[in-house]
C-alpha cells in the first residue's frame, strides 16, 4: 500500500490532470455561457480544483465557491482564489447547519462525501468504484443553501456536485434556484430522482441532463419532472455519471431546443 501522503499527492495530481487539462476551460464556458452572465452570482457547491469557479468567474459572474476537504481546499485558493469576484469558503452544504464527518478518499479525492451510503453501497452497486477506499474522515462544518441566500443573495444558477449527498443539499433549500445543476452516478439513481421529487416541492421546473463531461443535452426538449424521473429509472440511457439541469419554466433567455451550440 502506499503511503498516506504518496496517495494524497497521487489524487491531487490526478484530479488536475483531468479538470485542468487543455481545451476544458473552452469547453465549460460554452457549456455555461446560456445560463450565467456577467453580473450573475453563482454557487459552486463541491468546487474541488476550481474548474467550474473558473468558467463561471470567466463568464463575468460573481462565484461562491465552497470546499469542505482541506488539502484540496488549498490548491483551489491558489487556483482560483485571485480571482476577481471569486469567495472561497470552506464548508460543506447540507440540510442544517452544524458539523459532519466528511470521508476522505486520498487517491480519489473526487468521491470524498458526506453521504455514509456512498462509502458503503456504491462500490458493490458500481463496478468502477470497487478499488475506491476512504481511509480518512475528517470533521467539517456545514451551512445550507438557505443560510448562502442570506448572506449573498439568490444565485442565477447553482452547481451541486457532493457525491451522493446533493438531496440534503436541496432539502436545506425553501425557494426555487432560477437554474442548477446536480450530479448522477450509476449505482446510486435514487439520489438524482429524489432530487428532483425536491424541486417539484420547490417550483415548477423542466429537465435536462448531460452524460459525463459531454456539453450536449441528452434530450432536444426540456423533460417534465415525470419523464425525467422515468429516464433516470430506466438506467440514464446507460450513462455512468452525468448532471441533470433543471430550469424554473420558462425563462426566454435560454434556449428553448434544449441543446447546447458546440
Amino acid at each position: 500500500m502506499a503511503p498516506p501522503r504518496v496517495e494524497r499527492w497521487a489524487g491531487l495530481l490526478r484530479s488536475l490532470a483531468v479538470y485542468w487539462r487543455p481545451g476544458r476551460q473552452r469547453g465549460l464556458r460554452q457549456l455555461y455561457r446560456p445560463w450565467v452572465g456577467p453580473g450573475d452570482l453563482v454557487f459552486d457547491v463541491g468546487a474541488h480544483v476550481g474548474d467550474r469557479a473558473t468558467a463561471f468567474s470567466a463568464l463575468g459572474a460573481q462565484v461562491v465557491a465552497l470546499e469542505p476537504q482541506p488539502e484540496i481546499r488549498r490548491w483551489l485558493v491558489r487556483l482560483v482564489g485571485g480571482r476577481p469576484g471569486v469567495t472561497i469558503r470552506s464548508e460543506a452544504v447540507g440540510s442544517a447547519p452544524g458539523t459532519a464527518q466528511l470521508a476522505v478518499s486520498h487517491r480519489t479525492p473526487t468521491v470524498s462525501s458526506l453521504a455514509e451510503r456512498w462509502t458503503t453501497a456504491l462500490p458493490e452497486a458500481n463496478p468502477s468504484f470497487r478499488q475506491v477506499r476512504w481511509e480518512d474522515t475528517v470533521e467539517v462544518s456545514v451551512t445550507t443553501l438557505d443560510a448562502l441566500i442570506g448572506t449573498y443573495g439568490m444565485p442565477r444558477f447553482c452547481k451541486i456536485d457532493v457525491e451522493g449527498f446533493e438531496v440534503e443539499v436541496l432539502t436545506g433549500l425553501s425557494r426555487p434556484l432560477p437554474g442548477l445543476s446536480f450530479e448522477f452516478v450509476a449505482g446510486a439513481l435514487d439520489v438524482p430522482i429524489a432530487c428532483v421529487q425536491r424541486l417539484e416541492a420547490l417550483g415548477r421546473y423542466e429537465l435536462n441532463a448531460v452524460r459525463g463531461e459531454e456539453r450536449r443535452f441528452v434530450s432536444e426538449r426540456w423533460l417534465s419532472p415525470t419523464e425525467m424521473v422515468r429516464w433516470l429509472e430506466r438506467g440514464a440511457g446507460g450513462a455512468p455519471s452525468g448532471d441533470v439541469y433543471a430550469r424554473l419554466l420558462a425563462p426566454a433567455s435560454y434556449p428553448s431546443d434544449g441543446r447546447l451550440d458546440g
